[in-house]
This record gives C-alpha cells, structure tokens and sequence, in this order.
C-alpha cells in the first residue's frame, strides 16, 4: 500500500499551519502545543525543513521558524524530497534505476515509470497554499499548477473517475 509516512505528514501539517499566517515567526513549542505533536518530533521537522530552505530560523528571543518562500512556492513534492530518506518512487526501480534483478527484462517498469512520474507531478502541482483550507477541492490541469476551488461537500462514499491526459 502506499502510504505517506508520519514525518512527511507531521512536515505537511507543520508547514500547513505556518502557511495560514506566513509572515509569522513560530516557535517549535508553540507549533508542537498547537498542532497536538510532540516537541522533540516538530524540532527535528524544522530542522530537516531549515536545511532544506523550506524555513529559515531566526535565534534570539523574537527568534523561531518562518517561511523562507511563499506558501503558493511549497509543493507537498518539495516536502516529501525534505524529510524522505530515500529518492522518491512507487516502485524500488523508479526510485532508484539499477537496483532490481529483474529490471533489465520487466515488461511492467515503463509503466511503472509512467505511474510514478504522474504521481510526482501531482505532488509538484499541490502547494502548501492549496492544502489550507480543507473544504476546497483541488483541480488539477496537467502541466498547470493546481486552483483551489471551493466546492459543495462531497460524500465519502461517491464514486470518482481518474483521467490522465498526456
């Protein structure tokens, strides 16, 4: 299954929050208290996230974490390259070519290629701007970056069609 691990989400609802107020200075306790995380985890967050250049930390007594680029400029792509361990990938040879035993003869890897490069690009389309108001939906334009829209709520339980145009 995939499945996001706790740091990235921990990063995203992190930066989330910074995104609804982006010039503010925020302490780690202060996000750790607010968010309902604990501080040694929100620490090592912002740390990762500050050598990244995702934050910038100021010391001092008015010192903390901000942002270090507008949050329209923060794909959840650029999260997930910050606090991952390992290359991006779905699949062990989209993440890291040359690994498999098998790959020079796979019929499948191509499009597991292809999966994963959609995949990735709808993570690069996805900012930290469209993921703070949950109530939007999130259109999504190959090629173009995402527009928040705000839309009636939708049942969980709705079918949805997925359609990917080249």
């Amino acid at each position: 299954m995939l499945r996001v691990s706790k740091i990235i989400d921990y990063g995203t609802l992190v930066l989330t929050h910074m995104a609804a107020d982006p010039e503010r200075v925020f302490s780690a306790a202060d996000l750790a208290a607010t968010l309902g995380l604990g501080q040694p985890v929100v620490s090592k967050v912002l740390k990762t996230l500050t050598q990244r250049e995702i934050v910038k930390s100021t010391r001092g007594a008015r010192g903390g974490y901000a942002l270090s680029k507008a949050p329209e400029a923060i794909s959840i792509a650029d999260i997930i390259d910050a606090l991952d361990e390992q290359p991006f990938g779905l699949t062990e040879c989209t993440a890291t070519p040359g690994s498999c035993s098998v790959e020079a003869d796979c019929n499948i890897r191509s499009n597991w290629q292809r999966i994963n490069a959609i995949v990735r690009k709808t993570l690069e389309q996805v900012s930290i701007a469209d993921m703070v108001t949950p109530a939007a939906t999130i259109e999504f334009i190959p090629g173009q970056p995402s527009s928040s829209r705000l839309a009636s709520p939708v049942p969980a339980a709705s079918p949805s069609t997925w359609s990917f145009s080249e």
